[in-house]
């Protein structure tokens, strides 16, 4: 059954909720993002064929239980393992044990597990295989101090990262410069059996290296680029960590390494597979998409404008598509947190693009970390409707002011337009589409409410136009 008709003739309007279809269509489509990337759809293509000796199975990140359940509902062989994911993101496995640990900022459980799944690959022989299981979140998730750090140290960089503004490849970069596990030290430790990584990528541009840092992939970086991050972002590290880098003690396993001469990779599932999977969502209900790219980066706020720009083009002028369509993206933005909020990107591009809008009739959006998680709230993202920046200024909440707090997960909650999906069990980056519909073309901008100043709610709209 298709549950949305924005381009029908029906007469539907906007209640204090937002059109009802627009809504609808854009969560069927963040729906089948997340439903592309289950490790139960994904994972059983790329299993290998049964080793001569041992298969062991390790692994972290958001969907590694979830990978290790399709693994053994898959493997009709002998097998043992262990993997860590994110409390609450548990499976219930057979013959793999789950562990579960904090993220983003790592604790004493993420160091037990890191230690078990090292203690699992130990004594290997040229016969074994170890299938490692990699997906998003196994950053904060396989965390191993180097000899002269504390778990204290590493979680004050880690906290100070989130904060500072910085690329998911440059916080990567310094983790696995502190790291006993990350930056192909995983890898070592399992030679001279072979390894074989199936990924689930959560990162732009889909690099490996990115990717839960990178624990079974050479990595070409060094101490010295690490330095250079933390230097740009100002972020003030303990001595300890200083001397790690100082000394080239916290460098990784590089590329060329005898010790990953029997590694393999490959690609289970992308941020494009989740896109495409959303667009054929939409193209279902009559709505044309145009995908913009699966690794936008920059800031929230910023890449907000950006977006509005490009939708206002399409209201106004038909370019680069007529409406109805749904531009569409993915990626990983990062939020500078400067205010009191409590960050989280998906909303903080919310805001920004609400504001950039001011209001247009018949633009809808949807962001969302496909993870469940935005950021370290328990919520996936939000929900902007024309109305959206109104509802709230009628409860004193005024958008510009939320924006600069970086408290969008407080904006969206006050006007009930947080999306919540619990444990996803996958993590394929951030999701973003803006419904452009029919109505949008003619509306212009509505005089009800600018961005700052609180007003009535404005007119219902047809969504369909």
């Amino acid at each position: 059954m298709n549950p949305v008709n924005p381009v029908g003739n029906n007469n539907s309007t906007s209640n204090g909720n937002g059109d009802s279809a627009a809504r609808a269509l854009l969560r069927a489509m963040f729906d089948a993002a997340i439903a592309a990337a289950q490790p139960a759809l994904c994972i059983p293509p790329y299993l290998p064929s049964p080793p001569q000796g041992r298969l062991v199975v390790i692994g972290a990140g958001k969907a590694s239980a979830a990978m290790a359940r399709a693994v053994e509902d898959n493997w009709r062989g002998e097998l043992s393992g262990v993997v860590v994911t994110r409390y609450g993101y548990g499976v219930r496995c057979e013959r793999i044990d789950i562990i579960e640990a904090a993220h983003p900022v790592p604790d004493a459980a993420g160091v037990a597990a890191s230690e078990r799944i090292l203690n699992a690959v130990q004594g290997l022989t040229p016969a074994d295989l170890v299938l490692c299981l990699i997906s998003g979140g196994g950053s904060a998730l396989l965390v191993r101090p180097l000899p002269g750090l504390t778990l204290a140290d590493k979680q004050a960089v880690n906290r100070a990262l989130l904060k500072s503004g910085a690329s998911i490849g440059e916080m990567n970069c310094v983790r696995r410069h502190l790291s006993g596990i990350k930056g192909g030290r995983l890898a070592a430790a399992c030679y001279p059996a072979r390894l074989l990584t199936l990924l689930i990528s959560d990162v732009p541009g889909d690099n490996p290296i990115d990717i839960a840092s990178g624990p079974t992939v050479g990595d070409p970086s060094s101490c010295a680029d690490a330095l250079a991050i933390l230097a740009r972002y100002r972020i003030e590290v303990s001595p300890q960590v200083r001397e790690i880098l100082d000394s080239g003690r916290g460098e990784s396993v590089k590329p060329g390494d005898l010790r990953l001469a029997r590694t393999e990779l490959r690609m289970t599932a992308t941020p494009q597979m989740a896109l495409e999977a959303a667009a054929e969502v939409a193209r279902r209900a009559g709505v044309e998409p145009l995908i913009l790219g699966d690794s936008i980066e920059g800031e929230a706020s910023e890449v907000g404008k950006v977006m509005a720009g490009i939708a206002r083009q399409v209201a106004s002028h038909a370019q680069p598509a007529a409406a109805p369509c749904v531009l569409l993206s993915g990626g990983e933005t990062t939020v500078t947190v400067r205010g009191s909020g409590r960050g989280g990107r998906n909303v903080e591009f919310l805001l920004s693009l609400g504001i950039a809008l001011d209001q247009h009739a018949g633009i809808y959006a949807i962001a969302g970390d496909t993870d469940g998680v935005d950021g370290t709230e328990d919520i996936a993202g939000a929900l902007l409707a024309p109305d959206s920046l109104a509802r709230a200024a009628a409860q004193g909440i005024l958008a510009r002011n939320s924006l600069a707090s970086n408290d969008g997960h407080g904006f969206f909650a006050a006007i009930g337009d947080a999306v919540e999906t619990g444990p996803t069990l996958t993590n394929v980056n951030d999701f973003r589409a803006i419904l452009i519909t029919k109505a949008a073309v003619s509306a212009g901008v509505p005089a009800a409410v600018s961005a700052g100043v609180p007003a009535a709610a404005p007119a219902a709209v047809s969504a369909t136009g």
